[in-house]
């Protein structure tokens, strides 16, 4: 059982060592919402993935704080839980808004893992100690800087690399990587920016040798990826189209990808995470984690959900250092040598919280108690 006695949001910003940029633009801070839920039993953390701007999805981190605070907490605050999980059906009268309700359903998990005293990958029931690390890499001014980049990358053990691309920014790119890394596992990332008449230009990428490509179409399609995908030996990887184990079983089924992106945010949290990876292990899908540029709360969820049977690929779940030159926890995530992230055995996400550096960045709190008692 879980009874929440209260819960804290707090809205921190935090400067990226380097600027990230996809087909949407480029990001140079992240504005983050941090969630504390406290109950009889314990502590637990959780992150919100929202971006500041609705590009990637309609969710944005004012959006997040808002049906936290309005809607979100209030309807938790009224039950107690017999798990985690349950959660999940507590809110699903509130439609859509998979990122808010991920912030505390995450922070759940992390809290009842804490509460039996075990980490929260084998909480969840994760197979593995270790997780193979890949890194995502943003649009650079040029391509040279790019193979720098990759260069970094490659030479710090990451074992997959995936670019971001755009129209302009695919083909020479790709080739000019290809050239240098001929066996260098290689991915690239659309994020919707291309339409099915892009077609002739998709079928020149088979010539180099790619993963996947992932979302190339839009955002919430999956007909025409499966056009695309008839007329590629490149697999399609799907992302933004994928909200639940329902969405995986018709994008399957039609035809639209061969591999999937798993996001906590993007699908609501833990529980429906479990539902996508039990229907993709069962039907031999590879599923891989995919990042929102999160400081370390989301990084060590990610990192736990990695451990499940089904993600076979490497993820994006990289080293703090790569986007934060402090991170909000305790100790930064390392990536060693080889590649890889040693999952930590302690209780729950296995991570102390920065608490310095998170009062230094925090713009914003709010108090939520269960007799509704609300301070900001």
């Amino acid at each position: 059982m879980i009874r929440i006695r209260s819960v804290e949001l707090r809205e921190i910003h935090l400067p990226l060592v380097h600027f990230f940029e996809t087909s949407f633009g480029r990001t140079y801070n992240r504005k983050i919402i941090l969630l504390t839920v406290h109950s009889d039993e314990g502590i637990g953390y959780g992150e919100c993935t929202a971006s500041e701007e609705p590009l990637y999805s309609s969710e944005t981190t004012e959006t997040a704080w808002h049906m936290l605070s309005d809607f979100i907490i209030p309807r938790l605050m009224d039950r107690d839980l017999l798990s985690a999980s349950d959660a999940a059906e507590v809110l699903s009268p509130i439609r859509g808004n998979r990122m808010a309700k991920a912030t505390i359903e995450t922070a759940l998990w992390d809290l009842e893992a804490r509460r039996l005293g075990v980490p929260l990958s084998k909480h969840i029931g994760g197979v593995r100690t270790q997780i193979p690390c890949g890194v995502s890499i943003g649009i650079q001014n040029s391509i040279d800087e790019l193979l720098e980049k990759v260069r970094r990358e490659v030479s710090d053990g990451y074992r997959r690399v995936k670019i971001k691309i755009k129209p302009g920014w695919e083909i020479e790119p790709l080739r000019a990587i290809r050239a240098e890394f001929p066996e260098l596992p290689l991915m690239a990332d659309a994020n919707s920016a291309f339409r099915l008449s892009d077609t002739a230009l998709f079928r020149r990428l088979d010539e180099l040798g790619l993963m996947m490509i992932e979302q190339p179409l839009a955002h919430d399609d999956m007909v025409d990826h499966a056009v695309l995908q008839k007329e590629m030996e490149t697999p399609i990887c799907l992302d933004e189209s994928i909200h639940s184990a329902d969405d995986a079983r018709k994008a399957v089924e039609l035809g639209s990808c061969r591999i999937i992106n798993v996001k906590l945010g993007r699908v609501g949290g833990f529980t429906e995470a479990l539902r996508i990876n039990d229907y993709c292990a069962r039907n031999r899908v590879p599923i891989w984690c995919g990042g929102m540029l999160e400081s370390g709360v989301g990084r060590a969820h990610n990192i736990a959900m990695s451990t499940l049977s089904g993600f076979v690929l490497p993820g994006d779940v990289s080293a703090s250092k790569r986007y934060y030159a402090e991170d909000t926890i305790l100790p930064p995530v390392t990536v060693t040598p080889e590649g890889i992230i040693r999952v930590l055995e302690f209780p729950g996400i296995g991570y102390e919280l920065n608490w310095e550096r998170i009062g230094r960045a925090t713009m914003r709190t709010r108090q939520f108690t269960r007799n509704r008692v609300i301070s900001d």
